[in-house]
């Protein structure tokens, strides 16, 4: 007779109770290594995904996740002069908020650079990639659009083409995939008010000019798109995407082009460690030390329950101590207890995790290595809160059977 099982049976209400409430402390602990495992997933997911070996910034930055960068679109014709580069793409990367049948949608835009690129190393849950270079989108799931909807952004309707799952940044918002033309049109959009007041500045500016005067016929260019005016350059890019021939060494490429005056360059690596030690390095620290004092709080609480569950049957081990039974037989009913309670809380945890963790806003990663790690320290917490127990359990004297 196993006594530790029949003592469970005995008052299984409260422990049954009691292993739910540890298993949703357990499940606290487990969502929040979830979580940071999902915050670097998304951090890096565009760049283990978008196949760059290097990244050409704006010189002193550190690239278009970490701050802003801006580097002129003909850096791309620049890099691909350089021996060893074997693609080149343009690179736009901007968050926008927008309000859309009453709610605020945020969306990550990611520019690609048309022709070369046109999403086709995404992973396509329905639909297509980008097959013109302008009002076409993919979108993430999460963003609520389907397949054939259209969205207004500036002054621009985009057609969703394709969607994609779990395409996130690292604030979680949703990214939606448009051309790099298209990506700028959105960035760069302005009110009309406000460019038919930019036209007219422009043309005073121009009737105070003494080469207006010389030459009438250049007023006729202030009320023109500033685009299309010769001396102002194409808006710029983010950033310059670059992959190197085969049997080329990108580091080499890396250190021809970090000798430019205007740019940085940062290697496939690099750019990931950025993100990791910039943006989500204080994330990581604060889950961390949340982790470790909710795995504190479950060790207490677990000690104080097998506590109070071993006074409770003070009266019954006084009387084992009186029949003859070893100590052995006593220790292994705290100690049997103790397990049972950690490794049911562990599958409690565990459980309701798979399916309240999907439900979250941000995602939620659980990995084999992280639940073994969990789960021995979960053992070693079931062992070490019986001590206390199975101390009270050892002062305990026969005659007290008695009393």
């Amino acid at each position: 007779m196993n006594l530790a099982i029949k003592d469970i049976r005995h008052n299984f209400g409260r422990f049954a109770l009691t292993t739910g409430g540890v298993g949703m402390l357990l499940m606290v602990v487990m969502g929040m290594g979830g979580i940071y495992r999902g915050l670097v997933q998304d951090a890096t997911l565009l760049i283990d995904r978008v196949g760059a070996d290097l990244w050409i910034v704006q010189r002193d930055t550190r690239g278009p996740f970490a701050e802003l960068s801006q580097v002129p679109a003909n850096l791309v014709h620049r890099a691909l002069a350089v021996p060893g580069v074997d693609t080149a793409r343009e690179f736009v990367y901007h968050t926008i908020q927008r309000e859309r049948n009453g709610k605020l949608l945020r969306i990550a835009v990611l520019g690609l650079s048309w022709p070369a690129d046109k999403g086709k190393w995404i992973q396509l849950t329905a639909g297509r990639p980008l097959a013109q270079s302008h009002y076409e989108m993919i979108a993430d799931e999460s963003l609520g659009l389907l397949v054939g909807e259209r969205i207004v952004l500036g002054k621009d309707s985009y057609e969703v083409v394709g969607t994609t799952h779990s395409m996130l940044n690292t604030n979680g918002d949703s990214i939606g995939v448009v051309t790099v033309s298209d990506a700028q049109a959105i960035q760069f959009d302005t009110a009309g008010e406000a460019v038919r007041l930019e036209r007219s500045a422009r043309e005073i500016r121009g009737q105070k000019s003494e080469l207006a005067s010389q030459q009438p016929a250049l007023l006729e260019n202030a009320a023109k798109p500033a685009t299309e005016l010769p001396p102002i350059a194409r808006p710029q890019i983010s950033a310059v995407m670059l992959t190197v021939s085969p049997g080329t060494n990108s580091k080499e490429v890396a250190k021809i082009i970090s000798g430019w005056g205007d740019v940085s360059v940062f290697t496939h690596f690099q750019q990931g460690e950025l993100l990791l030690k910039g943006l989500i390095e204080k994330a990581r620290m604060q889950i961390g030390l949340f982790r470790i004092l909710l795995t504190v709080i479950a060790a207490v609480i677990m000690a104080l329950i097998l506590y109070t569950m071993t006074l409770d049957k003070i009266h019954s081990i006084a009387l084992l101590k009186l029949i003859g039974a070893p100590n052995t037989v006593i220790l292994g009913l705290i100690l049997q207890q103790a397990l049972m309670l950690g490794v049911l809380g562990f599958g409690v945890a565990y459980l309701i995790g798979q399916r309240v963790f999907p439900k979250f806003p941000r995602r939620v990663i659980l990995t084999d290595y992280d639940l073994l790690q969990l789960a021995i320290i979960v053992l070693v917490i079931s062992i070490a809160s019986s001590l206390l127990g199975i101390w009270k359990a050892l002062k305990v004297s026969p005659n007290e059977a008695l009393s």
